[in-house]
């Protein structure tokens, strides 16, 4: 025996509810549909037509049953949206840099050949934004199946500060990784080296070889010196008069221990100056051009790094000495 559209409709609708709500909604359902259909009877419609216009206004019975069981049907609603989003885009500004850099650096100590070293690093790079997609998804699924609370609420107190010429998350995050890409070539110049000449055994390094360990460890502690005032700069809510001395000590800093090391002899490696200059660098005056340049260059990075230090410390004065008066 054939079942009526109304039979199937029902029946579709109520498979996917609990069971001790089945019979109630099958009730409900035959009652409204007889009454709708009864309606359509007494304006004169035909039988068949009427009850296949009904069903249609009900939509799809997947839906109805979620409207009866109070289930959504969406995988992330406006509830958990923005505090998915927020901790979405905090995490994959992070951890895959974190993830690349570390994938590379080990890859550059055990001696991995270049291409190597490139493709694991992309690689994980690729796979950590996945992870983080899937997992970070799948948890405010969970959460919104659940209905569970999450301490996320917004408030007032949550206002930032404005802030026009401070650090922001993306800044630190450049510095971070900055510094990552400085430490893993500093690295990959020491074990594998960067110039690769016929009858040299391995690579040549570009650093001069004296530096390792002592003066390269403190390079190494003059940048993470740079990140942690990137990072003290995002605290503070910008820029300020201490904050400008610091980046300008820390830039005069820089500026004297590079030109030490070069008036020394000790910061590029004199086989691959030999190298790379005419007539093997036994000209002077060449040597003597390259390193004006070197030194033009270092000077002048210094005095602009300096000179944005100031005119934003100076900028952000401004702006608080504005929003104190008019709150006066």
């Amino acid at each position: 025996m054939a079942t009526t559209l109304t039979e199937r409709y029902i029946s579709a609708t109520i498979t996917s509810l609990p069971p001790d709500s089945q019979e109630d909604v099958r009730a409900e359902l035959e009652a409204s549909i007889a009454d709708a259909v009864e309606s359509r009877l007494e304006q004169g419609e035909h039988p068949v037509e009427a009850e296949r216009t009904v069903l249609t206004d009900l939509g799809d019975p997947a839906a109805l049953a979620a409207s009866y069981a109070d289930r959504p049907l969406h995988l992330i609603g406006p509830r958990y949206y923005l505090a998915w989003r927020r901790l979405l885009k905090l995490l994959l500004a992070i951890v895959p840099a974190v993830a690349v850099g570390g994938v590379a650096l080990v890859q550059i100590i055990i001696g991995a050949p270049p291409g190597e070293v490139i493709g694991q690093a992309i690689s994980v790079g690729i796979s950590a934004t996945v992870h983080l997609f899937f997992w970070v998804t799948l948890i405010y699924v969970i959460l919104e199946r659940t209905g569970t609370d999450t301490p996320d609420d917004w408030d007032v107190d949550q206002l930032p500060e404005p802030r026009s010429t401070g650090a922001g998350r993306g800044e630190v995050v450049a510095s971070v990784v900055f510094v990552g890409l400085m430490i893993a070539a500093m690295l990959w110049d020491r074990f594998r080296g960067f110039v690769w000449i016929d009858g040299h055994d391995g690579g040549m390094q570009i650093l001069h070889p004296q530096l390792w360990p002592w003066a390269i460890l403190g390079l190494v502690a003059l940048l993470l010196l740079e990140v942690g005032h990137a990072v003290l700069v995002q605290l503070h809510r910008g820029w300020s008069t201490g904050l400008a001395v610091a980046n300008t000590a820390l830039a005069v800093v820089w500026v004297s221990v590079l030109l030490t090391l070069l008036g020394n002899g000790l910061l590029v490696n004199p086989e691959f100056m030999s190298l790379i200059l005419p007539g093997g660098g036994s000209e002077p005056e060449t040597a003597r051009v390259v390193g004006v340049l070197f030194v033009l260059s270092v000077v002048g990075t210094a005095a602009w790094d300096i000179t944005e230090g100031w005119r934003k410390a100076g900028r952000e004065a401004t702006r608080r000495g504005s929003s104190a008066g008019a709150a006066r």
